[in-house]
């Protein structure tokens, strides 16, 4: 009997196969890279979640790699890799800055002279190709301290346990920045060769501020000990994202695009939640969006491509399914 779901809209729906698809390529550091998923890893970068922000006529690519600087990038040949793949038409978003600033000389550029060089290459090269840059500056550490501790390798906080350092002076309620003329850079750039500028530290800053010192935390790898089963001993990790963070951070950011570049604007989706096998979405699967639906509360969940169990539906939600292309039930 189909009287406990009556009040659940399960509305199977898919998208329209686009004439064309465009590419989005993403280069940039670990804040934007996708991460594994083994062993229950919560870390993700922004651009792993970007996907769930456009519909399929837009496919995302993100070459965005843990540790790398816009020196480090290129001169791994990650840069040629991927210039080799864009065709006209194509999008490039471009962003680095968190370890540039890091002082070994595999990274290091300095902004207003070897940075602003890399950045004019990515765009320059990109046009060349016919593709269209997009240039990004970093965004905001999460940093409550007047000084900010000693930091000479973001990677390194991955290995932080245990409880906050006492040693450390208590946070303050003022969010400051760590990044300095890097943030410059990018804007520069972009104003001298005329390309779009996206100003992601604005945004992730008011974002962070706006939750403030406690509520900031739920956005990055922040876990007491006990609180998060991958880290059972806990971490202390004020630069990346979580799953729920980088959501949060993605879905400001394709807003901010949208903005910026009509093109895309007619592409992008805003979904209340997402379910994907590979990681990129908020859970892996239906049933747990379902359980995290408000009784009471319209809420539309979109599914990736895959072959989904249908969920156990309680009496009270109301859910409305999106399937994207290659997405169907049992």
């Amino acid at each position: 009997m189909f009287v406990a779901i009556a009040t659940v809209l399960l509305t199977l729906t898919s998208f329209k196969k686009q004439a064309k698809v465009l590419t989005v390529f993403m280069i940039g550091d670990s804040t934007m890279a996708n991460k594994s998923i083994e062993n229950g890893n919560q870390e993700r970068g922004w651009g792993m979640a970007l996907p769930c922000f456009f519909d399929d006529g837009v496919r995302v690519e993100n070459h965005a790699v843990n540790g790398r600087s816009s020196k480090s990038f290129i001169d791994e040949g990650r840069w040629q890799r991927v210039l080799d793949r864009i065709k006209p038409g194509d999008y490039v978003f471009i962003q680095f800055g968190h370890n540039d600033e890091k002082p070994k000389a595999d990274r290091h550029t300095e902004p207003g002279t070897t940075f602003d060089a890399n950045l004019r290459k990515f765009v320059l090269e990109t046009r060349e190709r016919g593709g269209i840059p997009v240039l990004f500056n970093a965004v905001v550490r999460r940093n409550f301290f007047k000084r900010m501790p000693r930091n000479d390798d973001d990677e390194a906080l991955r290995k932080t346990v245990g409880p906050p350092d006492k040693s450390l002076k208590e946070e303050g309620d003022t969010l400051y920045d760590t990044h300095g003329a890097y943030l410059l850079s990018p804007q520069n750039v972009a104003s001298e060769q005329n390309v779009v500028f996206i100003d992601a530290n604005r945004v992730t800053h008011d974002l962070e501020q706006g939750l403030g010192r406690e509520a900031s935390k739920k956005l990055h790898m922040w876990f007491l000990p006990g609180e998060e089963p991958s880290v059972p001993k806990g971490r202390q990790d004020n630069t990346h994202y979580n799953v729920y963070g980088a959501h949060v951070v993605a879905r400001l950011l394709a807003d901010e695009v949208g903005r910026k570049i009509p093109r895309l604007r007619k592409h992008l989706v805003f979904y209340d939640y997402s379910v994907a096998a590979n990681g990129v979405g908020d859970f892996f699967t239906p049933q747990e969006a379902i359980e995290k639906v408000p009784e009471g509360k319209k809420c539309t969940v979109q599914l990736f491509p895959g072959v989904w169990e249908k969920p156990k539906v309680t009496s009270g939600k109301k859910v409305k399914f999106v399937l994207r292309e290659g997405a169907k039930w049992k």
